[in-house]
């Protein structure tokens, strides 16, 4: 599976929230923990450092708060459960001039209708959070790993990493992957994507983890067998160094910060 693919698949609200907000002066907008959506219908809002005007869309990532010292109309999105991995590419802010795509469309759409029952908001919601990652990502500015898909050698190494993130990959056979010697795949792995291969797999093993510890109701073994461990004592020592914690000690932290 491509490595953008798999990072958006945790991208599906489930309850989400979307409206349009009238905002008179001196205003400010809290965001919750997660994801929000933030795009100027009328005015601009600042979020930190960052100015958001008309005709740009935000993404903001955590709690935040935006204001603004004149009139303004903002269109906000939020998720309040977001998938970890997506959490840590993201900056806590980011901004991308409006297109003209079909994004823009659907957002002109739900002015002028209104979004209708929970379940079509939430695809909504989907599809312009969805909308305004990819043109982010393909930009210059996104992680080094999403321009690298493209790279012949490195491409095929990161593909295999998140196809197959509990095969017990070692860098020859990542190279054999690749099509390149061991020290081509390293060199140009460490330079597009900013570190070495076997450092992003345990990167990927580990941020996979956390999800699937908090999002699904398995086993501590099970888990440890699909980020390529054979036992859950390997992989819960290899955890804590990682995360300072054990992964039961995740579990309950992070399901306790969702259902709180």
């Amino acid at each position: 599976m491509d490595p953008f693919d798999d990072l958006l698949r945790g991208v599906r609200a489930n309850g989400a929230s979307l409206g349009c907000i009238e905002l008179s002066p001196p205003w400010t907008l809290p965001f919750t923990d997660g994801l929000t959506l933030f795009a100027p219908l009328r005015g601009e809002g600042r979020v930190g450092g960052t100015t958001v005007r008309v005709g740009e869309t935000a993404i903001v990532r955590g709690a935040a708060t935006a204001a603004g010292d004149a009139p303004a109309v903002m269109l906000t999105g939020t998720y309040d459960t977001v998938s970890r991995r997506l959490l840590s590419v993201l900056p806590p802010v980011i901004v991308v001039p409006d297109d003209g795509d079909e994004c823009d469309s659907l957002r002109d759409f739900l002015i002028a209708q209104g979004p209708g029952p929970q379940v079509v908001l939430d695809r909504l919601v989907d599809w312009l959070i969805v909308c305004t990652l990819r043109s982010w990502f393909d930009r210059t500015d996104a992680p080094g790993w999403f321009h690298a898909l493209t790279d012949d050698a490195v491409g095929p190494a990161l593909r295999a990493m998140h196809e197959s993130p509990g095969e017990p990959w070692t860098l020859p056979a990542l190279a054999r992957v690749a099509g390149v010697s061991r020290t081509t795949l390293a060199t140009r792995f460490t330079r597009l994507v900013g570190t070495p291969p076997l450092t992003y797999l345990t990167d990927w093993r580990m941020t996979l983890a956390i999800d699937l510890l908090t999002e699904t109701t398995a086993t501590v073994a099970a888990v440890a067998r699909r980020v390529g461990y054979a036992d859950s004592f390997g992989f819960s020592s290899a955890f804590k160094r990682f995360h300072g914690m054990s992964p039961t000690a995740c579990r309950t932290m992070c399901q306790s910060a969702n259902t709180a």
